[in-house]
């Protein structure tokens, strides 16, 4: 005996590690919060229920979602998930959970030490990382339970509001904490890429988190998007993916090019010329919108030209470039949809580079640049290039991924990419006459990653623009504004 406690003494019976002492401890302290504190007071209820609507913008009903650092399990039923998990320390605090949500899985574990063996479409850490004893280990975690299409969410207080939340703590408007880490977006990010995450966009959140009749909206709506009240904004959120393996996912992959067509008679022959072969297989997919000219008879006599090249002709049923391609989408039988406009202004030889970006993983929505390299001297009038920039501007603004040009006809996404944006489409309406709002918007909501690919814009060898710059442009800029209200002031 006398030898077993000389030996303990110097250290060869180690007490409680560090670590282990920290968890402990915190695991004390939110059972003890789940037994005393309500979660409904004046600050935690306002606070709670801001996190709830802008997590429900974000994960659209009837995904299978996994919530590490669930606590008693609100915003996770609020998501209303297909597959609903919920991972806490805290007994206690899975115990209220289970009562109040029987519907939903709760576990009681340590995120540092999770495993899980089904896929998520997300995984919500929710004020999770500032209470971590190790945010990298808990990332790394994360990012081996998550899928390629799996989307992480985090959001976390901003040291700004250190002082503001103890002081709520002391006057019982917030629940008390213990000492926290203080992270910013850029540590953030930094781990989150040592981890084997990639980043697709941050932002801030919640600029007043008690109730102010009027001024609650408008800061937590409007202002918080905007400088110079962004830097003081609460809460910051991160959205980011599994980092893109190197080895590309084409095995097996096949290709449908859609190719909208109106007035194009004599650009159609090239196209069946210059379209590449890509994946397993290409089909041509021509789309004839209600030409004046012999564009739909000049694609048969092609078809019949060509036995080579598998082809689908269709006669719009509607009308406007939008339309055509969503009848084209309908119709694709490819795993990789593709459009390509009919004028060529767009090399139809660089969709081989927009298929690679997208198959080595770089982006599930791959967006032609036209706005990088020179311009042949007729390929964009003036007054176009500058609306081209302005609205670059407002998509960037809008989306939190940099747009340089949303209205380059070519447009490169996954089949299962774009089905979950056509389910979603409700949400911004039916009325752009091209179709790149559409989908940008759509990709945008349901948080795919959008990357710009720079492409050369030609002079048009054939017919003329279908473009009205007056008339589409004031089109635009409605559109724009609606989206301002349903993507980016929520």
């Amino acid at each position: 005996m006398e030898a077993r406690q000389l030996l303990s003494s110097i250290g060869t019976f180690p007490a409680e590690s560090a670590e282990t002492a920290y968890k402990r401890k915190r695991i004390d302290h939110w059972d003890e919060v789940a037994r005393n504190y309500s979660h409904d007071g004046l600050f935690r209820g306002r606070y709670h229920r801001r996190l709830a609507a802008i997590y429900g913008f974000l994960v659209p009903p009837g995904q299978r979602v996994l919530e590490i650092g669930c606590a008693q399990g609100d915003l996770l039923a609020a998501l209303r998930p297909s597959i609903g998990i919920g991972v806490d320390f805290s007994g206690e605090m899975l115990g209220r959970a289970r009562g109040r949500h029987p519907h939903l899985e709760f576990i009681e574990a340590d995120a540092h030490d999770l495993r899980m063996d089904q896929p998520f479409d997300t995984i919500i850490l929710s004020d999770l990382i500032n209470d971590l004893w190790d945010v990298q280990g808990v990332l790394e975690t994360v990012a081996r339970v998550a899928q390629p299409q799996t989307r992480i969410i985090l959001n976390f207080y901003s040291r700004l509001w250190h002082l503001p939340l103890a002081l709520g703590e002391r006057l019982g408007l917030a629940a008390p904490k213990l000492e926290q880490n203080w992270l910013t977006s850029e540590d953030v990010t930094n781990l989150l890429n040592i981890s084997g995450l990639e980043v697709i966009r941050t932002w801030p959140e919640i600029l007043c988190p008690v109730p102010v009749p009027v001024l609650e909206n408008l800061a937590n709506r409007v202002l918080v998007k905007l400088w110079p009240f962004r830097a003081a904004a609460l809460s910051n959120f991160v959205i980011a993916r599994p980092r893109p393996s190197t080895q590309p996912v084409s095995i097996g992959r096949t290709v449908s090019v859609i190719i909208p067509a109106r007035n194009e008679a004599g650009n159609i022959e090239s196209i069946f010329r210059r379209v590449p072969n890509l994946g397993l297989q290409t089909e041509l997919v021509f789309v004839e919108g209600h030409s004046r000219d012999d564009t739909f008879a000049t694609i048969e006599a092609a078809i019949a030209a060509h036995p080579e090249r598998r082809c689908q002709l269709l006669r719009q049923t509607g009308e406007g470039k939008g339309d055509a391609v969503r009848e084209g989408f309908a119709k694709a039988r490819g795993d990789i949809l593709m459009i390509l406009d009919a004028d060529l202004t767009v090399p139809p030889e660089d969709l081989g580079r927009f298929y690679a970006a997208l198959v080595h993983g770089h982006g599930e929505f791959i967006n032609g640049v036209r706005l990088v390299y020179p311009m042949e001297k007729q390929a964009m009038r003036l007054l176009n290039f500058l609306g081209n920039k302005f609205f670059s501007w407002a998509f960037t603004f809008l989306l939190g991924q940099p747009i340089k040009d949303t209205l380059c006809g070519t447009k490169v996404l996954w089949r299962s990419c774009y089905e979950q944006i056509a389910a979603n489409r409700s949400h911004f309406g039916d009325f752009d006459p091209f179709g790149d709002f559409d989908l940008l918007f759509g990709a945008a909501r349901l948080n795919q990653k959008v990357v710009d690919l720079p492409t050369r814009y030609r002079e048009r060898q054939y017919g003329t623009t279908n473009i009205h710059r007056w008339k589409h442009g004031l089109l635009l800029l409605r559109m724009v504004m609606f989206a301002a209200s349903r993507i980016k002031f929520t």
